[in-house]
């Protein structure tokens, strides 16, 4: 069935591109709202905005099937005092000026999918944690979290449907996660990171835009992790990945070594030593299958 119109805020990165592919024959027309300047390429609409203010974007919405959020400073960097901040405020501002937006509209967008992240929940190696029975913690990215997730709820839409999508680690072809620690491990430095227990809660891109479609298909509202069903340890991520690289070894990074080289590369060791244990029930609960349920069929996929 071909919708009428989508809106993704923010959709010019891997994540919004992913999406793009995904929608782009599913849709009679898409927008994306981007900082850049306005344009027009292959028929699809780039408007800009600076996700704070009204400057005419905000008529894009009128009458769109379907508004995707993905505004938010990366948190691929080290966490300074000014980081943190633009971290937090470009979510909270995003969003809730989208949420004046939508109740402006004549015609306001029959649903809002809105971006969070599985980080909102406490580090875990012995337990998994799911949409009812998952603890939040209490650190600066749980609390941003959050944060994210009031400042989207909070604001009734009476027209238009709302969903919290909790997204792990997206790994694809020419973006994420995976470019990286794939580089990592073709020069040798493919072992684990840390102690290797932590576990890592990931998903193929393919499936992070399936996942998307199908909750748009059967109107999923509330907050949903957007991971695949088998969280893994980091010392097995990283032996699969070795594999597909067909590199045989890989020197193991220490956590000492991981937080001097997060110094050097500007960004925060968390983002690797962290346990994500999150696992998707509410999207296995609604039926939604998987593509690519492990990372052996992911990794697969992704390196040839």
């Amino acid at each position: 069935m071909i919708r009428n119109k989508l809106i993704i805020a923010a959709g010019t990165g891997f994540l919004g591109q992913s999406l793009l592919s995904h929608f782009k024959d599913r849709f009679g027309e898409i927008v994306i709202l981007t900082r850049g300047k306005s344009k027009t390429i292959d028929g699809i609409k780039y408007i800009n905005w600076n996700a704070k203010t009204f400057s005419g974007w905000e008529k894009e919405l009128e009458n769109a099937a379907v508004l995707i959020n993905l505004a938010g400073k990366s948190v691929d960097c080290r966490y300074t005092k000014e980081n943190k901040k633009e971290i937090l405020l470009s979510r909270i501002e995003s969003t809730k000026i989208l949420n004046k937006a939508v109740l402006n509209c004549k015609n306001a967008p029959k649903h809002w999918l809105n971006s969070s992240t599985s980080t909102i929940y406490r580090f875990s190696l012995d337990k998994e944690m799911d949409e009812r029975n998952g603890e939040i913690g209490n650190d600066f990215s749980m609390n941003v979290a959050q944060s994210w997730e009031k400042a989207f709820f909070k604001t009734e839409t009476p027209s238009t449907l709302k969903t919290a999508l909790r997204t792990s680690i997206v790994l694809g072809k020419k973006g994420g996660a995976l470019v990286p620690l794939k580089t990592l491990a073709q020069f040798g430095f493919g072992g684990k990171q840390g102690n290797g227990n932590q576990m890592v809660s990931w998903i193929h891109e393919t499936d992070f835009a399936r996942a998307i479609d199908f909750i748009i298909d059967k109107e999923i509202t509330g907050v949903l992790n957007i991971v695949a069903p088998k969280p893994v340890a980091n010392k097995n991520f990283m032996s699969l990945l070795r594999k597909a690289v067909q590199v045989p070894f890989g020197i193991p990074i220490t956590e000492s070594l991981l937080k001097l080289g997060s110094l050097l590369i500007r960004t925060e060791p968390e983002l690797v030593l962290k346990s994500r244990n999150v696992i998707p029930k509410r999207l296995l609960e609604e039926g939604f299958q998987f593509e690519f349920d492990t990372l052996e069929k992911a990794l697969k996929n992704l390196i040839q």
